[in-house]
C-alpha cells in the first residue's frame, strides 16, 4: 500500500513539473510582448514616435479605413 502512494506522488510531481514548466515558458514569452509595454508606457510611446517619424498616414492608409490611433491612449 505504501509503495503505491509513492508511485502516485511521483507521477503527480512529474505532471505538475511539466505543467509548471509550460506555464513558465508561456509567461516568459508573453512578458516582452504584452506585460512590459503595460508596465513602461512612456518608453514605448517614445519608441513608437521614433519608429513612425516621417510616415504620413494618409499616404499609406487605404481609403475608408480608420486612421491610426495611439494604442496607449485611454478610450
Amino acid at each position: 500500500h505504501r509503495f503505491r502512494v509513492g508511485v502516485v506522488m511521483a507521477g503527480l510531481s512529474r505532471t505538475l513539473g511539466i505543467f509548471g514548466g509550460f506555464v513558465a515558458v508561456v509567461g516568459a514569452a508573453f512578458y516582452p510582448i504584452y506585460f512590459r509595454p503595460l508596465l513602461m508606457p512612456e518608453q514605448y510611446k517614445k519608441e513608437q514616435s521614433i519608429n513612425r517619424a516621417g510616415i504620413v498616414q494618409e499616404d499609406i492608409q487605404p481609403g475608408g479605413l480608420k486612421v491610426w490611433s495611439d494604442p496607449f491612449g485611454r478610450k
